[in-house]
């Protein structure tokens, strides 16, 4: 089933906690430092597709081109 802002949504209501928690991590996995985002990006495309997670593979892959891949 493809990702929707709809499911998102509720994703935030029914689990906030665990909805913010994800998105700090993300914050936090991604934020500039060793490696620039844009890599970090790439090499979640990678695991992406190593673990087969359509919604990963669309959302890294989406970010990875807008930053410059």
């Amino acid at each position: 089933q493809p990702a929707t802002r709809e499911m998102s949504a509720r994703r935030k209501v029914l689990a906030p906690t665990i909805n913010d928690a994800f998105d700090g991590f993300s914050r936090a996995v991604f934020a500039e430092g060793a490696l620039p985002e844009k890599t970090k990006q790439l090499i979640a495309v990678a695991v992406a597709h190593v673990t087969q997670c359509p919604y990963c593979i669309t959302g890294h892959t989406r970010v990875a081109r807008r930053k410059g891949s």
